[in-house]
């Protein structure tokens, strides 16, 4: 099964694009979706979904995993970070991949084996898992490579 992870954002979308067979982990490509700060946010939100759909056609993933929004504190944020995300789902599903959805607790719970693990804990397991010499940088493609094995762990057998 391939897995596009998505970290999701509107300056930087990581993402992660892995095979999942049977316990293994093996990462295609990974890296990240980068908008310019003084881009109009609409032309912001065209560019990321033209570069999703480049991925997606690239690497044809059976399924897309994306983190769910968890926010306490700046509502702007929160909103332009929730239509980046629409965006990204919106190109899953014009590519008919299906999306699944995992909060940050259950990606912790998935990779480490502890939902309050730190973030560091989460990206050096992360670069275990996927056999790779160093933690993929940005973090937001650590992050996204994560949300993919998360899926990994977590869907036995759904797509």
């Amino acid at each position: 099964m391939r897995i596009l992870g998505i970290d999701p954002g509107y300056a930087i979308v990581g993402f992660g694009v892995v095979d999942y067979s049977g316990v293994n982990f093996f990462p295609l490509e990974y890296g990240a979706v980068l908008t310019e700060a003084h881009t109009p946010f609409t032309h912001r939100l065209k560019s990321i979904a033209d570069d999703l759909d480049y991925i997606m056609e690239k690497f044809s993933p059976d399924c897309m995993a994306i983190e769910r929004l968890y926010f306490t504190n700046n509502q702007k944020t929160a909103i332009d970070v929730a239509q980046a995300r629409g965006v990204t789902v919106l190109s899953a599903v014009r590519h008919n991949i299906p999306v699944f959805e995992y909060t940050p607790l259950q990606v912790k719970q998935a990779v480490v084996g502890y939902g309050k693990a730190e973030k560091k804990q989460v990206m050096d397991m992360t670069r275990r898992i996927l056999k790779l010499e160093q933690i993929p940088k940005p973090d937001d493609a650590a992050d996204a490579l994560a949300i993919a094995i998360c899926h990994g762990h977590c869907c036995k057998g759904i797509r």
